[in-house]
Order: C-alpha cells, then structure tokens, then sequence
C-alpha cells in the first residue's frame, strides 16, 4: 500500500501539466493563420518589422481573449457597463491565464487627471493629512481638487405617524476645489484685441473672427441687431453697448423678418468654437483659436488647485499642495521621516508607492504633474506602479515597447523589473524592437518576414542563440551596431536659447547648431523635451513632429490624413467628367446601406457587438454606380487597396499620371510605410507607424528647423538605417535637424551631441556635454558616453 502511494506522488499532478499558452490558426488582421506554444511563468519577446503582426498576435488576439472570458464571468447586468469585445479570429486558444494589460495609451487628457491622482498616491496622500494636518479642516474629502465645497438648506416632508410634517433640514460638504479655477489649476481667458478691432465700427468690419467678417450672417446678427449703431466705433461704446456686444445672454429677435437668436460675441465664440476639440478643427480656425485664447496660472490657488482651507491644514510645516509639488524622490524620503505609530500602516502604503516610482525610473516626477503630459514611456511605466508590489502570481503580464523613451542606463532597470514578475511565476509577454529587452528573454517568437501583407507568419520560435543563427531578418540585425562618422557637417548658423528654465531646467544657456543632425540626448526626466520643445516653439520656420497621438476616427486613414484622397479624387473626376464628391466614401459616393463604412455593426447589448461586412458594397464602402467608374483600369476602392509602393507605381504611370498624389505616397514611402495600405483606418496603426505617418505629412512644409521627438520610436533594428538615411537627406536638403533620441545608432551618426543630466528632475536640467560622438565617446564623462562608447565598441 505504501508502495502504491509512493508511486503515485512521483507522478506528475495532471493539474501541474498547463504549462503552455496554445494558440491554433490565429487569423487577426494581417496574421495568417498562425500557430504556435508560449511558454508559461516565462519572459517571451515578440518582435519583427513594424507591421508584421505583433500586436496583432498579443494584443488583439491573446490579451483580448482573455480579458473578454474574464467579462464573461460577470452577470448580465455589469456586463451591460463594460466594453463590449468580440471573439478575436482564431481557432483555438487553450491554457489562458488572467491578462494584465499594460501598453502606451497616453493617460486621460481631462485637465484634473494628475500623476496623483492616476496612481492612488494622492488618495493616500488626502487620508493622511485628514488625520495628521493641523488645523484639521475635514475628512479626505476636504483635501479633494475634484469636490467643491456646497452647503445648503431648505424645508423637506416627512411622513412621520401618518402625519406629514415639515422640517427645517441643513447639509454641507467640505470639498478642496479652488472655486476660481474649479480644480484645473490655470484659468483661460479670451485676448479681446484678437476678436475685435476697437478703432472700427461694425459695418467697417470691426469683428476679425474667422466667419465674421464679409457680410455675412454671422456679422450681419450684430450689426442689425438694435442694441448699437454699427456706424459707431467699438472704442466708443457705453458700458451698456459693449456688455450687449460681448456678453448679452441669448434673445430671440428678428432681422431682416428672420427669427434669430442673438448672443453676445464671447459666449457665441466659447459655444462654436472653444468648446470643440483643436485638432479637429479647420487650419485657420485653430490658428485663430491659439492666438485668441490665453492660459494663465489661477491667481487664487497659485496653481495648486487647492482651495485656501485645504492648504492651510499642515504636517511639520507642509501643506498637501507642497508635498504634491515635491519631486517624489523627496516626497518619499519625507514620508519616511514620519514617525506616527497611530497611522503606521498608511505610512507603510504610501512609503511603498512612492518608492516604486523611484524603482521604475519616475522619481523625478512630481504628483500634481497633469498626466496628459506624460509621454508613451512615462505612461506606461506609471500603469505598471501598481503591478510592481501586487501578491497576484499566475497572471499574463502584456507589456508594449516598455523600454520607449528610456535611456540605455534606464533599460537596465526595466529589464530587472521585467524579471521580477517572471520570478513571480507570472508570464510576461513583451513587445519589443530593442536588442537589450531580446537578450534577457527566455523564449523569442519573430513574425514577419515583411509587414502588412508580407508579414503575419511565424519565421523563428526558441531561444535568442537560436535567432542569432535563424537568419531572419531580426536574427541578422540582432547584432548590428553602428559606428562614428568619420567626417561631421559644418554648422550653417545656431539658434541661440539662453536662460531656459522651463520645467527642470537650470537656467541653460546653449546654441544649437543649424545646417545640421544635431541630437539631444540624456537620461529620461533630465530635461531634453523641456529644452527642445519649451524653448524651440513651433512657429515661423520650425516644424515640430512630437508623439502625440493622432487624431482619428475607423473612418480616417492614411489617405483621408495625409490629402492623398484629394488629388485622387480630382483626378477620377477629372477623367470621367462627374464631381468629386463621388469618389469619397464619406460624401455622395458612400455606400446607402452602410454609409460609407464598409461594414454594419449590430449592437447586442452587453454581448459583444458585431461587425458583418456589408451585403451591398461587398465591404468596398462606394455605391455600386461610382465603381462604374475607372482611373488607369482601377476602380476607387480598388486604388485605396493599394498598399504605398504599390500606389507611388501606379501614380507615376503615364496613363495615371496624378503627380500630388504620387508625391504625397513617396514621402509615405521614405519614412517606412511603404507596407500600408493608404485606405487601411488610422485605428489599425502602431504608436511608430502613427509618428511617421506625421513625419511623413510635415516633410512637405515650409520650413527650415525640424524637431523630431524619438523617431525611432516602434523602429525594427532594420528601419533605422532607412531613419538615418531620411534625415540625411533632410539635412543635406538644407534643412536643420534637431532629434530627442536615446537610440545609440542616431547618435552616433549625429553630427553635434547635446547631453543634458547628470541625473533626472532636480538632479538634472544641465547641459553635461555638447560636442561631436567621437569626442563624447573619448570624454567617456557621462552615462551617455559610458553607453555610446559601448555600442560602437570603442
């Protein structure tokens, strides 16, 4: 008996026996059909050109799955409050574990959003000073940007014995909002020397706002409305006049025997035109919307956000406000130095959370920082804060680029924390580019060989020796490393910046050459984008290509973003003799049945909703009548089909012949995107893919300085060389060229180096060296050049 127990305890425990994520026939996107085995409680490093099916495989197949059973669990009701998702396109999908998603999503951009309030530091922060603050105004509450103070009082009924009886009743809530700013901490306000000209009457124009002026209604409503005489100057005008002009509220009148609504100027411009989203906006209005509309720091709470209560309360002489404006770094040393046994546990909790932000490389931060300021990077490592002292084990962590906008000294750190969940027992799959990140994986999965339609197949599965020797192009690239110009370009000029003192930096003084690459480089928070971007403001003669995201619906695509579809669509026009209009799916030509989307969607309550290609247009989104018509043998959706090497062929064709729209896809073409297909929508597009689609449209502007924000940013090893050989070309075109980048094959090509540190935050905001990379690399006096020196093995 003894025996037979023993026999079956050396056997494996069938539940031990799930230690494989399978996927069979996964067909998301570009993915073809893939399959393959991840192996679980292991680092697996995803990589291979942009575009080759990535995310495509962990993101929308993978993680998505997982999450959407995890919904699943739910009842119906709670179901109904979360986003709905489809079952991705694949067969099988077997071993899942619960999927932790932590990607590059720019955090909320709501103007109360902090990096406080983004990782529940400030929550802690607002229990603490309800307890320890002296004078002790109130609960945490009292302590909150986002709750305003109200107090009110009134006569309510009760029943009370079968009787209704009235009762005095009285309420307040103490809230921390500074009632001037209402928590935003800046106010805005309206340059009325930008929406008038005082020294004109109205009927000589006076009203300089885009769409006021010519006569029409617009200007006609103030100029026949009866209020003033629209012969008379602005300047000129009564206390009464100039209220009615500018701020009276909405009467119903009549002008000209037509029923109109009049406004004053200010609450009709706040309503039409303040309240929209920027980047949706017309190019003049937005230009006119930035010139008139001032931002300046709220004088009653000096920017904290915080009512007078809220920063009176104090612990040893700070205020909420002041530990909020601290560098964490310094936050978190004076959390420790509390020694209050009656909230020791807060003290521990805080303690812990503001040192995982200098664990992670975030101790420069301060957390009344507005998190839609922080960059890619910066984002997606504040996400993984509340990961780092997490108890769960068994989980799926996703990871995209996490090494985006980290210096080589910062990789460093993040591989050890990448290891860290790994030795957890969780399984971390990452998405990665950088040769550092592959090094430290256990197991490689590369796609490719190409991208978009010559990608999504599984070229290479097993160890990093083993891609070393696959010979794809990953495998090949592996190793690249780049070496020094032999020669550096002369400057032209320098744009001369003195005293910058923006966010971090320290009264700096530098000119940056012109004529030039020049690159700006230093660890992440030692002040590079506060320098370029605080003190190079684009404008006259600068173009600024930044990360920001791009804005878009599924209907937008490369063609609709970059004017591609316009000479396209004149030139369909122009060869069958009808209207433009015709050959847009979003106008005349869109498709009745699904307007123009190419797809219905049926919404199925808290079920996933689903998207069925529509019957009519076979998908194709045009009425059928409009692909009657034909440009060189190919119908409107046929020529959005095309992918841009496809379309730079077939419009420099003689029997094509569209030279706007053949320039426009070339330059799609020089930046890498040759693999897009130029109707594929913009929600389809990688964070890289989206920065050189930008790049890509602002290479045709007038301009003389370009400043780029890490262009390399979702670059495969192999993209980068075509990167230099882009902004090789710029700058011998005559153009400067003024790069935020970490990676080291740019800065070795670079032919000016700006360091900026030693360190990050306070410790930074220095120029540490300015000079070529060989005599940085022979310096060897910064972290920079430690790891420069390194890479080109000098």
């Amino acid at each position: 008996m003894a025996r037979m127990t023993e026999t079956r305890a050396s056997a494996p425990h069938v539940a031990d026996s799930h230690d494989l994520i399978r996927v069979h026939g996964a067909r998301e996107n570009n993915l073809k059909n893939v399959s393959l085995e991840i192996p679980k409680r292991r680092l697996t490093v995803f990589t291979g050109v942009s575009g080759s099916g990535k995310s495509s495989l962990v993101f929308d197949t993978i993680a998505a799955e997982s999450q959407r059973l995890i919904n699943e669990t739910y009842p119906a009701f709670v179901q109904g409050f979360m986003p709905n998702l489809a079952r991705p396109e694949v067969d099988v999908l077997d071993g899942l574990t619960t999927a932790i998603i932590v990607d590059q999503q720019r955090m909320g951009g709501d103007p109360r959003s902090t990096v406080g309030t983004a990782t529940d530091a400030n929550a802690l922060l607002r229990i603490l000073f309800s307890r320890l603050g002296k004078p002790h105004i109130g609960s945490p509450k009292a302590f909150s940007f986002n709750i305003a103070s109200i107090s009110g009082a009134g006569a309510v009924t009760v029943e009370r014995a079968g009787q209704q009886v009235k009762e005095r009743r009285s309420f307040s809530i103490t809230g921390g909002m500074c009632p001037r700013c209402e928590g935003r901490g800046a106010v805005t306000d309206l340059d009325l020397g930008q929406l008038y000209d005082d020294t004109k009457s109205l009927n000589e124009g006076a009203i300089t706002v885009p769409g006021y002026k010519g006569g029409g209604w617009n200007s006609r409503l103030y100029a026949e409305s009866g209020f003033f005489d629209p012969d008379k100057p602005i300047s000129k005008f009564t206390k009464k006049e100039l209220y009615d002009f500018l701020h009276r509220e909405p009467t119903r009148m009549k002008i000209v025997g037509i029923n109109m609504t009049y406004e004053g100027l200010i609450p009709r411009i706040q309503k039409s035109m303040l309240s929209k989203d920027k980047e949706s906006m017309q190019p003049h209005i937005r230009e006119f919307v930035e010139r008139a509309v001032t931002f300046a720091t709220c004088p009653d709470c000096d920017g904290t956000r915080l009512n007078e209560g809220a920063r009176s309360s104090k612990i040893d002489g700070i205020s909420i406000a002041d530990a909020c404006a601290m560098q964490i770094s310094d936050l978190a040393a004076w959390v420790k130095g509390l020694d209050e046994p009656s909230v020791a546990p807060l003290l521990k909790s805080l303690h812990d959370t503001l040192e995982s932000f200098v664990e992670i490389g975030l101790g420069y931060l301060s957390l009344d920082r507005p998190a839609g300021t922080l960059s890619g990077g910066e984002a997606q490592r504040t996400k993984m804060i509340r990961h780092l002292g997490s108890s769960l084990t068994d989980a799926t962590y996703v990871f995209d680029e996490p090494t985006t906008g980290l210096h080589p000294h910062d990789i460093q750190r993040m591989n050890g924390l990448l290891l860290r969940l790994r030795d957890k027992g969780n399984t971390v799959l990452v998405v990665e580019h950088k040769p550092e990140v592959i090094a430290i994986a256990d197991h490689v999965v590369d796609l490719g060989p190409g991208a978009g339609a010559g990608g999504g197949t599984v070229c290479f599965e097993g160890t990093v020796e083993g891609l070393r020797k696959a010979g794809t192009i990953t495998g090949r690239h592996i190793d690249d490393r780049a070496t020094l110009k032999e020669s550096v370009r002369k400057p032209t000029g320098a744009l001369e910046i003195r005293g910058a003192s923006t966010h971090n930096l320290q009264g700096v003084d530098v000119d940056v050459p012109l004529g030039v690459l020049t690159v700006v480089t230093g660890v992440a928070g030692s002040g590079k984008s506060s320098l370029v971007h605080g003190s190079i403001p684009a404008g006259a003669g600068v173009i600024s290509v930044d990360q920001g995201a791009i804005r878009g619906s599924r209907r937008s695509n490369p063609a609709t973003y970059t004017g591609l579809l316009e000479p396209i669509r004149k030139a369909f026009a122009k060869e069958n003799g009808v209207k433009p209009a015709l050959f847009s799916p979003n106008s005349e030509g869109a498709c009745p049945t699904c307007n123009g989307a190419g797809v219905v969607y049926t919404d199925l309550a808290m079920m996933a909703g689903v998207a069925t290609t529509c019957e009519d247009c076979d998908g194709k989104r045009f009425e059928t009548s409009v692909l009657d018509y034909e440009l060189h043998g190919h119908d409107i959706s046929q020529v959005l089909g095309l992918s841009v090497n496809e379309a730079v062929e077939f419009f420099a064709a003689d029997a094509a012949n569209v030279p706007a729209a053949q320039r426009i896809a070339q330059r799609l073409q020089d930046v890498g995107l040759g693999y897009l297909t130029i109707g594929q929508p913009l929600t389809t597009l990688s964070g890289g893919e989206r920065q050189r689609l930008k790049l890509a449209t602002h290479m045709a502007d007038k301009g003389g300085v370009y400043v780029l924000d890490e262009p390399t940013a979702g670059l495969h090893l192999a993209d980068v060389e075509q990167l230099l050989g882009l902004l090789d070309r710029l700058v011998d075109s005559g153009k400067s060229v003024i790069v935020v980048e970490h990676h080291q094959a740019v800065m070795a090509h670079a032919d000016w180096i700006i360091d900026l540190g030693p360190g990050a935050g306070h410790d930074g905001g220095r120029i540490v060296f300015q000079g070529t990379p060989a005599d940085l690399v022979a310096a060897r006096t910064t972290l920079t050049a430690d790891h420069l020196a390194e890479y080109v093995g000098a």
